[in-house]
Parts: C-alpha cells; structure tokens; sequence
C-alpha cells in the first residue's frame, strides 16, 4: 500500500468518525429526555425533616450498582403523595421518630434494569444479603421482580422509621462481606432506623408486614409505621413492610420514565 493511500483511508476513517458522532449528536438532540407533570415535587420541597437515603442511587442494592434513570439521590412523589407524607411525618416527630424514605418516584427504566438483572442468572454479588435463601429463577414467578412497578405512577415509596436524634449510616463499601438480611439487627449492615426484623429489600417472607413470626419490638415498630400511614390514606403492600401507597394516585394507570432528576420537574419546586 502506497503512503499516499494509507493516508486517505485515514482521512476517510477520521471524517467517517466525525459523522457518526454529529449524528449521534443530533439524535440526542431530537430526542430529549422526557419531563414530569407539573404536580410532581422534590419530597424536600414539602418536608426537609424527612431522611433520604435513596439506596438505588448507590451500589447498596441487590443488584449491586446504581440503577438506570437514577440522577441523583432525591425523592420525588405526586405532590398530594409528599404532602401527606409530611402529614405521617408531623405525628411521627410528636412521639420522638422521623421517616427515612429508600426510594419513591422510580422510572420505567430503572424497573427495566431491575429485570435484565434478574434474567442473568449468573449476577449473584448481592445475594448473601438481599435473597441468601431464594433461587434466582424464581425472581418473576414469586413476585420479587415485575416488569411494572406502582413506583413508576409516582405515589409510592418505599420507608421506614428512625428514633430521633438520628444517627448516621455508614456508606457500604463495595465487596465488603454480606450478612444476609433477615439477621439480628446488631450483625446485618448497620441501619439507622428501628429494628423491623429485616432490612430493606429483603426478598424473604419475614418481610411479610403481619408474618407471625415478628413478634416482639420489631412487631411493634411494624405497626408504628403501618398505622401513621394508613389513618393518611397510605396502603401497604402486604409482602413487604416498607412499602406504601398513597391513595387515590394522582396517574393510577400511567408509568413515567423520566429520570430522577431535578432536571425533570416541571413545577416551581
């Protein structure tokens, strides 16, 4: 090959490369990211007291990594959903506790990764943890796993309950040893909220709100929580005690995708 044609295929791949970034450049540009309805709110906005400490916008979940769609660590809820969850916090703070939200408004694609991961049979870092004691072919089929989420509608959260004055948690560390989730609550990853029996997103039964074989305090913070909600219109989700809904939502049958995010508020939050 000459110089002179060496030199061209250069110029072709470098103006070939040029191309294909302008017309990626362009899609994006065409295609912006979707935004929320303007009744959607930071949960800060309506109650700054309320802890955030957003788990899929860290590694500390059970797939192991930061979640699509997760921008940044914020809770963002149907403006009537944070209103009355500042209702829940106010009878809460009276009686010496505080709220601690884990996730609330989710995206449709952070739910997609969510099942990617489950089809992978072999992404098992999180499991001593988060499902020591289910087999991974089971996820969809016991219900651990859904291709839709009620948190997509934006009037879900997931949350627990922390006695004040509250304590800081530590950050996980990825690749530190797993205690599986369902452990006493002195030997699992240190939590700041109140004992409940098992930690957050435990895919187990003892995760069950009601199981009978929570007795005892950790029973009793269950039903702390369960009650504040539920006398404000929340309702629980039976297999999992920190997750609520707050009815009537706002979009019953409508599942967003737009990123958690500020960015994506359309309000004058």
């Amino acid at each position: 090959m000459t110089r002179l044609s060496t030199a061209v295929r250069g110029l072709v791949t470098t103006l070939t490369a040029l191309l294909a970034v302008t017309s990626a450049s362009v899609t994006a540009r065409a295609t912006p990211e979707p935004k929320a309805p303007e009744d959607f709110v930071t949960l800060r906005s309506v109650d700054p007291t309320i802890i955030q400490e957003m788990r899929y916008f860290t590694p500390h979940n059970f797939v192991g990594e930061r979640i699509d769609g997760y921008l940044q660590p914020i809770c963002i809820l149907t403006r009537p959903a944070a209103e009355a969850l500042h209702q829940a916090q106010v009878a809460l703070l009276r009686k010496g506790y505080t709220l601690k939200v884990y996730d609330c408004y989710r995206p449709q694609r952070a739910v997609d990764h969510f099942v990617r991961w489950a089809e992978d049979l072999d992404a098992e870092s999180m499991k001593p943890e988060f499902y020591p004691q289910v087999d991974k072919t089971r996820l969809f089929e016991d219900g651990y796993i859904a291709e839709k989420s009620g948190h997509s509608r934006g009037s879900t959260m997931d949350l627990t309950i922390v006695r004040l004055p509250a304590k800081p948690t530590r950050p996980y560390t990825p690749g530190e040893p797993l205690v599986p989730c369902y452990a006493p609550q002195d030997e699992r990853f240190p939590d700041n909220s109140v004992d409940m029996g098992t930690g957050f997103d435990c895919f187990d039964t003892l995760s069950h709100t009601v199981d009978p074989r929570i007795q005892g305090a950790q029973r009793a913070n269950r039903l702390l929580l369960k009650s504040t909600l539920e006398d404000l219109g929340f309702v629980n989700l039976a297999e999992e005690w920190w997750h609520y809904t707050y009815k009537p939502e706002s979009y019953p049958d409508t599942y967003f995708d737009f990123p958690v995010s500020k960015k994506s508020l359309t309000s004058s939050d």
